[in-house]
């Protein structure tokens, strides 16, 4: 599935779900990559139900034009590791706070992988930051992302600079 209106693009960000329960995950992430105009494609593909379509993603990615991979997991989340594994492409893993332990299982292994095979990790569903980390990944060669993420960042600091100043006003008093 492509973005609407990125069908004519070539996807440059690839994220793999396990699951469908993972959209919501990511969906903050999908929003941002749309407003920063990089194309992308979304799909699931469950490193443990379905690791032979996991395996064809991460293998055929680069030569599809996909420059960077975002993958969401909970629980056991090997569906990061298992891609990283089989592809040279940065592979950003968004671990979720689902099941028994509250997302700790999977931040821990996502961020616990064998050496050789990293794989970049954000904070539990922090789907929009690992969006972020893709943009940033690829501003290095394309100046319009970068101009974006320059952009994001400035209104930060200018919502960041309100509030502070909200706050000393109100000791004003």
């Amino acid at each position: 599935m492509h973005a609407k209106g990125e069908a004519m693009k070539k996807p440059k960000v690839l994220i793999l779900m396990g699951s469908d329960s993972d959209l919501p995950v990511i969906e903050e992430g999908l929003q941002f990559l749309k407003e920063a105009d990089v194309p992308f494609k979304v799909d699931i593909s469950s490193a443990h139900r379905n690791p032979d379509k996991t395996v064809r993603y991460a293998k055929n990615a680069r030569s599809e034009g996909i420059e960077v991979i975002i993958a969401v997991a909970g629980m056991a989340a090997h569906l990061p590791g298992v891609i990283a594994a089989h592809t040279t492409l940065p592979v950003i893993g968004v671990p979720t706070s689902n099941g028994a332990l509250n997302g700790i299982d999977a931040l821990l292994s996502i961020v616990q992988m064998p050496k050789g095979i990293p794989v970049a990790t954000v904070g539990l569903d922090a789907g929009k930051n690992a969006a972020i980390l893709a943009c940033k990944i690829l501003s290095i060669k394309d100046d319009g992302i970068h101009q974006k993420i320059r952009k994001m960042k400035d209104t930060l600091k200018e919502e960041n600079e309100k509030k502070a100043a909200k706050l000393m006003s109100s000791f004003k008093k």
